[in-house]
């Protein structure tokens, strides 16, 4: 028998990390209710520290793909993994706003910012030349099997035992599961263990040159994002993409389906359908992603995920099936768009760089979803419900959709900037 390639076995553990920093990350969506009705915290309060949650989560991309580089990928994913047990399980104690600002905002947004979509892009970029595009929808599609995981199981928790005790699961599920895994399998290039890159027929380059200060190597990748159009049509339309995925519906779609008298645990159901449907939607997205412009694939994403969320409003008052219907269709599209933004990021400024550079572009996700997450919840206090939150939402996806069309292909990698 064809022994199984040893980035195979990198990827599953990757996978396995993404799935259950995506849960950590997403713990947040089922808290809304049980901290409202605990502390009496309002829905924007308890917005804000969300929103600065996925504000670290973003910013932790570019650094953290910076310090995989200077130290490597099994430390950072080790540090990532401690922390988040550590700020999940003093979360138990916390009496004031302030403190989830900075434990579930600050502290587990930084470290589930650390193994991210960008360390989607790594594994992939690093470990293999064949399937490239495919492994890269597999890991991105985590993110969702980590809500089709944690999501239900969670929210079933809260309504047995209390919010406490999803906080201490996941802390537990971190250190006691993922982190062995990580420390026995991971390691940092295939040449590390002997091999090439699956697919690769000859050594690659590990590395570029450059300075070996993460925060140094961080602000390199921004610089040589800044000075290319292609930079900024990606960060504009992946801003939208995650202002209307994570920021909006991940975090508001529980409470809005309370909203119209469904259970916590029917609503978390809803969204971990969107999971699971998401892990088709975005296999297939990498698969297309090998063999289609990408652009193109992007411009339908985004028009049929904005005319979805137009849609949305209607539906919760309508017959079941309807709502249904947009689980299905949007789930397909959840975070489709992940492979073709990579395989854009890594043509337009090569492999070695795609990890800072899509760490920048990510950021730009996650600064969308914080003013997703923070102004849907603000919408919903104003107006008494979320339609202008999906309203809007559904307009942007629709101007993202004519930006990625414009982005440029053909051209050489654009080159690692001169030391500043």
């Amino acid at each position: 028998m064809r022994r199984v390639h040893y980035a195979w076995i990198v990827a599953a553990v990757g996978f396995v990390t993404l799935i259950t920093a995506a849960g950590f990350r997403s713990t947040s969506g089922v808290l809304i209710v049980p901290l409202e009705d605990e502390f009496g915290w309002s829905r924007a309060t308890i917005g804000l520290a969300i929103s600065i949650n996925l504000l670290c989560f973003g910013l932790g991309g570019p650094f953290a793909a910076a310090l995989v580089e200077r130290f490597g990928l099994r430390r950072v994913m080790v540090g990532a993994l401690v922390a988040v047990s550590a700020g999940s399980s003093l979360t138990v104690f916390m009496t004031e706003p302030w403190q989830l600002c900075l434990l579930w905002g600050v502290v587990n947004g930084l470290a589930t910012g650390a193994v991210s979509v960008p360390l989607a892009a790594i594994i992939a970029n690093r470990w293999f030349v064949a399937r490239r595009g495919l492994v890269t929808g597999l890991l991105t599609a985590s993110n969702a099997t980590g809500q089709l995981v944690f999501l239900p199981a969670l929210a079933a928790i809260v309504s047995s035992y209390g919010w406490r005790w999803a906080a201490v699961t996941v802390a537990t599920v971190a250190v006691g599961v993922v982190l062995p895994l990580v420390a026995l399998v991971v390691r940092n290039f295939p040449e590390d263990v002997g091999l090439l890159p699956f697919g690769a027929s000859d050594k690659l380059s590990q590395a570029t040159s450059g300075p070996s200060n993460p925060f140094a190597l961080a602000v390199d990748g921004l610089r040589m994002g800044m000075g290319s159009t292609n930079f900024w049509l990606l960060t504009g339309s992946f801003f939208v993409c995650g202002l209307s995925t994570t920021g909006l519906i991940q975090t508001h779609l529980i409470p809005a389906g309370m909203d119209h008298a469904m259970t916590e645990v029917a609503a978390a159901s809803l969204l971990a359908v969107i999971g699971a449907f998401d892990i088709v939607g975005t296999t297939l997205s990498g698969w297309l992603t090998d063999r289609y412009d990408p652009r193109v694939l992007l411009f339908w994403y985004y028009a049929l995920r904005g005319l979805s969320l137009l849609a949305l409003p209607y539906l919760f008052g309508a017959p079941r099936f309807g709502l249904i219907l947009f689980i299905v269709f949007y789930g397909l599209d959840w975070v489709a768009t992940v492979p073709p933004t990579v395989a854009l990021t890594a043509e337009t400024f090569g492999r070695e760089r795609v990890g800072v550079v899509f760490g920048w572009i990510f950021s730009a996700h996650q600064f969308g979803a914080a003013l997703a997450a923070w102004g849907a919840g603000a919408a919903r206090t104003w107006f008494g419900d979320y339609g202008w939150a999906f309203g809007t939402a559904g307009l942007l996806c629709l101007f993202a959709s004519g930006l990625v069309i414009r982005i440029g292909r053909g051209g050489e990698p654009i080159p690692a900037p001169a030391p500043a």
